[in-house]
């Protein structure tokens, strides 16, 4: 039976590193095959987190990026049209047959109207991310990606699928789960999320991590980066996020830094490799300025 300490060991060999709180929260999740909810800023590896799960534990990712307007023909279930009006094609010629062997025209209806019962079998049927994880023979990993920008029909839909792991079709009944999918759910927070949906979740927050924890992820993705050059620039953003900037430099853009101070072979931080590089850091002009001031600030 894995561990709190084992989830983190695993999560290490797909270069995620936990803290207390996220190994506690898988290692719940995964006991007790409740879905987790992650609330945080955009960055902080929250996707991150499923991915490297999906591949730690070998569970099949199942992803579902959430939008405005998303129903449940794009996220459960939908019909596959076309084959459904061939078999219509291929039922109309039936219907002389069915007159040649039958009594009247009632027994031909008849036994046509009970070959209709197949237009809303499994065998049109298109299975969509949630069904698919539902239905695969192996756990999977189903991500539901920014559910806060689904809007509150959605999240209705969502409340049966992730109490009871099953999915209800009209025409075919309820359809539950094989095996019960290790279920993500991540909010960046632009949508306040329904208390019904947080009430079937575990909930986990994850904010930017501690420096010593962000230099081990930098460290742990780029381990030729010289060690001090890590320390620096993740201590040198850590101010950067206090600069009450528009795009605040997340963990993406902590490691996107590291990955080009690599390329350009830098060994320490200067007011000038701040300057030539800023725009891997900050989004927006008044930001780029920013913190190239405080680059000359605290590097001077």
């Amino acid at each position: 039976m894995i561990t709190e300490q084992g989830v983190k060991d695993l999560l290490n060999t797909s270069g995620y590193i936990a803290d207390d709180a996220i190994a506690t929260a898988v290692f719940l999740a995964i006991h007790m095959e409740k879905p987790i909810l992650i609330e945080g800023p955009p960055g902080v590896g929250k996707t991150g987190l499923a991915k490297a799960l999906s591949s730690a534990l070998d569970f099949p990712l199942v992803r579902l990026q959430c939008y405005e307007g998303i129903d449940e023909g794009k996220a459960l279930y939908d019909w596959e049209y076309g084959k459904q009006l061939l078999y219509t094609q291929l039922l109309r010629t039936q219907l002389d047959t069915y007159l040649s062997v039958s009594a009247d025209l009632r027994e031909a209806v008849e036994r046509l109207s009970a070959e209709e019962s197949l237009f809303f079998s499994k065998n049109f049927l298109v299975q969509r991310p949630i069904l698919r994880s539902f239905l695969s023979e192996k756990r999977s990993l189903l991500l539901i990606d920014e559910i806060d920008r689904s809007d509150d029909e959605f999240e209705a839909l969502l409340l049966e699928c992730l109490s009871d792991f099953q999915v209800s079709i009209p025409e075919l009944g309820v359809i539950e789960a094989k095996r019960k999918p290790l279920t993500i759910l991540t909010s960046n927070g632009t949508r306040m999320i329904s208390d019904a949906l947080r009430r079937r979740c575990l909930y986990l927050y994850i904010g930017y991590p501690e420096l010593e924890r962000e230099v081990a992820i930098v460290r742990a993705k780029f381990p030729d980066l010289c060690g001090d050059l890590a320390q620096q620039m993740v201590a040198f953003l850590r101010k950067a996020r206090e600069l009450n900037l528009r795009k605040p430099p997340s963990v993406s853009e902590t490691l996107d830094w590291a990955q080009v101070l690599s390329i350009m072979k830098a060994t320490q931080l200067t007011p000038e490799v701040v300057a030539n590089t800023v725009g891997v850091i900050a989004k927006h002009q008044t930001d780029l300025q920013k913190v190239t001031e405080l680059a000359v600030q605290e590097m001077s």
